[in-house]
């Protein structure tokens, strides 16, 4: 809905504002008057119609009015059908990942537009202070604004140019599914395969459909009893195994098609992951090329893992320590495994104990607890 308003009225903040005031009147009046024949549509229009009235109300917005100064629409007159709307989020994608801003910028922006994440969920996802991501959500909007980006995808010749961006976005909007909010991966993976439909021979569209299609057929797996369940102890038999095959089935043409960059690599990394015994050295391997190509102290973390269960635990803590995430709870969950298969007990539970008070997902909460406890009975 946010997309199509954003598409109709060119703005932003007027749409976000929009949208707010027609779900108010919708939850005051659906349950005296009923649900209307079309719900999207009365939204929208309602919306779209609170807007206007917005513009009017502020004289310095004329010229805006004299655009929108439309025949009020009837419920059914604005089209909102599940084949609509997945084009119109993807317009929405490509005008936030406009070359003239910058990537986090873009990232950011549609993260907080397309999937309607909060500024300290976007914030967390970048490590950056909440305060730091609110002040560049505001400077993208006013330069869409100011520089009159329009509502569209662009013309293919245009699309390279903005596809490290979109895939991000994507990437970014599965990852916060994949915590525990399911409807924000699956419209992930609709985004991913409506992208390779539209750019058919880029191998990192395909890497990335890949890699989010083989993380998924593991969603149900990955939690029991309100905790996050750990790779190695996931029930297999709750995998989904269509879903495995359409993924290496995405990772094959990636492959045919000469990817080696980062989404492809990350998508055969999942793909061994899904193997019954999966192969750790290589698992380094990969994870160490990955590091190289990106640069990411995360993935250098993900190969400390890898190395520890190849065999090389001492090598797997010299890495970790070395790396610049204080911030980050997973560093230290992983360090407090180190040294637990280490010996090192006490620093073990201080490690755990600092993740603890980083962690924000309560599943992930209940893990580093119950790890915490085992840890203590073995004192």
């Amino acid at each position: 809905m946010l997309a199509v308003l954003i598409g109709l009225l060119g703005d932003f903040d007027l749409a976000e504002e929009a949208a707010q005031e027609a779900f108010a009147i919708a939850a005051e009046r659906w349950p005296r008057e009923g649900e209307p024949r079309n719900p999207r549509a009365w939204l929208v229009t309602t919306a779209r119609n609170r807007a206007i009235d917005r513009i009017r109300r502020d004289r310095t917005l004329t010229a805006k009015t004299r655009l929108l100064e439309l025949r009020r629409p009837g419920e059914d007159e604005i089209p909102m059908d599940e084949t609509t709307i997945p084009d119109e989020r993807l317009e929405l994608i490509f005008t936030c990942c406009h070359p003239a801003l910058a990537l986090d910028a873009q990232v950011a922006l549609t993260l907080r537009t397309l999937g309607g994440l909060g500024t300290d969920e976007i914030a967390r996802a970048f490590l950056v202070p909440e305060p730091t991501m609110a002040k560049r959500l505001v400077r993208a909007k006013r330069k869409i604004a100011a520089a009159g980006i329009p509502f569209r995808v662009p013309p293919a010749h245009l699309l390279p140019d903005r596809l490290a961006a979109v895939l991000a976005v994507v990437y970014l909007i599965y990852n916060e599914g994949y915590g525990g909010r399911g409807d924000l991966a699956a419209e992930a993976i609709r985004l991913g395969r409506a992208l390779a439909e539209l750019m058919p021979d880029e191998p990192e569209v395909h890497g990335l459909l890949a890699l989010m299609l083989l993380n998924d057929a593991r969603s149900a797996a990955r939690f029991s009893g309100g905790s996050v369940v750990p790779l190695g102890d996931q029930d297999r038999s709750l995998w989904d195994a269509a879903e495995i095959e359409a993924g290496r089935a995405a990772l094959e043409r990636a492959l045919a098609l000469g990817g080696r960059g980062a989404y492809v690599l990350q998508a055969a990394i999942a793909d061994l992951h899904a193997e019954d015994e999966p192969d750790w050295p290589q698992l380094a391997e990969l994870y160490g090329e990955l590091a190289r190509r990106t640069g990411s102290s995360v993935v250098e973390l993900n190969r400390a893992v890898a190395l520890a269960e190849a065999g090389d635990p001492e090598a797997a803590l010299e890495l970790a320590e070395r790396l610049e995430l204080d911030s980050y709870h997973y560093l230290h969950a992983v360090r407090a495994d180190l040294m637990e298969k280490l010996g090192r007990v006490s620093e073990a539970a201080d490690a755990y104990r600092r993740a603890l008070a980083l962690v924000h997902s309560d599943a992930e909460r209940r893990l580093l607890e119950g790890r915490l406890a085992a840890l203590g009975r073995l004192r």
